[in-house]
């Protein structure tokens, strides 16, 4: 699997992931600005990511759940059942082709997402610097 240099980069890779997908849906919306009955659609990920980062900061056993009564519903597994939801906007009003793609805020969300994982990119990019860093100085000692 590789060297981490920190539990968080696994999840900030991931992160990146559900950037570039948003980045392809709002570009797909501003594709279908001009098509008759197209709704915007969107992707919401941050949930699952706060649950992922809630994970990675609990050290402790996982609690099974104990199944007492043949009547109860299996467990759900998180791992399963977190991932990104594409979802239609409907904030928007809709014009009179049944489109509710607004380019205005199309472009904003756009420009929100890129500096979003650009930030990411950095994050990443630090991490890396400090890591190489501390084998760096290791390296002098003698």
């Amino acid at each position: 699997m590789g060297l981490h240099i920190s539990k968080s980069l696994p999840l900030a890779i991931e992160a990146l992931d559900f950037r570039a997908m948003r980045q392809k849906v709002i570009s797909g919306n501003i594709a279908n600005v001009d098509t008759p009955y197209y709704r915007a659609r969107d992707i919401r990920f941050e949930d699952l990511l706060a649950k992922e980062a809630q994970t990675l900061r609990s050290e402790g056993p996982v609690l099974e759940m104990a199944l007492t009564n043949p009547m109860h519903l299996d467990p759900i597994d998180a791992r399963e059942s977190g991932r990104a939801k594409l979802f239609f906007r409907g904030t928007h009003p809709t014009r009179n082709d049944g489109n509710n793609v607004d380019i205005d805020i199309e472009s904003t969300e756009m420009s929100k997402n890129a500096i979003m994982f650009e930030a990411l990119t950095n994050g990443i990019k630090k991490q890396a610097m400090i890591f190489k860093s501390v084998i760096d100085a290791s390296g002098k000692v003698q």
